[in-house]
């Protein structure tokens, strides 16, 4: 797969550059297609190039002193990760592993710092995402905080959702949603915990899947409500 101005101008961070500065990033970058549980970023390395997510899914995790493993956030399509280095040229401090077969666009990081320097919109849509993932990540510590473990797998498939039928209370679709075992690592439970709570919102038809590569949200309304404690299941 080869990289054009064209897939880069698909990025939310990078469509607002000039068309020239697009074509010298291409020239510079890679396309990497990577399989299920592959490592796409490893922690304690210096990374050299900062990664945009094409197709797939992947997440951002760690382990415990004991050896667990710990998930932490979820890169979604057009999204990007491996930022940090871009700032400080420090190690990648987390493992960024692919939940599906992915394809990645590495971009080479003296690339892309040469371009911030001329581009301040760069720079602040990078801000944004780095902010946003900060909030992500406390909340998502926060989660781990509640006792009920109901709540808790109500909580993680809200934020699941995409923010348009949060706000609507509509029925909807996650695309590629994680596993129960990768849902059980984000909130340090077990795969047989989550697989209970699941069939309980199954029974309340709250949820369905439809396949591997969708869970619908029947009722959005009903998930909210147990999400923030509210109703229990």
């Amino acid at each position: 797969m080869q990289v054009t101005p064209e897939l880069l101008g698909r990025f939310a961070s990078l469509k607002s550059l000039p068309a020239p500065v697009l074509a010298q990033i291409a020239e510079l970058s890679s396309a990497r297609r990577v399989t299920r549980r592959e490592v796409v970023l490893k922690a304690g390395e210096r990374e050299d190039c900062l990664c945009f997510l094409f197709e797939g899914r992947l997440q951002g995790i760690d382990f415990t002193i004991d050896g667990r493993e710990v998930g932490l956030y979820f890169v979604e399509p057009g999204d990007f990760c491996g930022e940090l280095a871009m700032f400080d040229d420090g190690p990648q401090p987390e493992y960024i592993i692919a939940l599906t077969a992915a394809v990645v666009v590495m971009v080479p990081l003296p690339a892309i710092r040469g371009v911030a320097q001329q581009q301040p919109a760069l720079v602040h849509a990078m801000g944004q995402r780095l902010a946003a993932r900060l909030r992500q990540m406390a909340t998502q510590r926060s989660l781990l905080g509640l006792p009920n473990t109901g709540q808790r797998v109500c909580c993680q498939l809200w934020m699941l959702t995409p923010t348009d039928a949060r706000e609507s209370l509509q029925p909807t679709i996650i695309v590629n949603p994680p596993t129960h075992m990768e849902l059980a690592i984000m909130l340090s439970l077990s795969r047989e915990t989550v697989s209970r709570v699941f069939q309980t919102l199954q029974t309340r038809q709250i949820v369905r899947r439809d396949g591997p590569g969708a869970l619908i949200i029947n009722d959005m309304a009903a998930l909210e409500a147990l999400a923030e404690g509210d109703q229990e299941l």
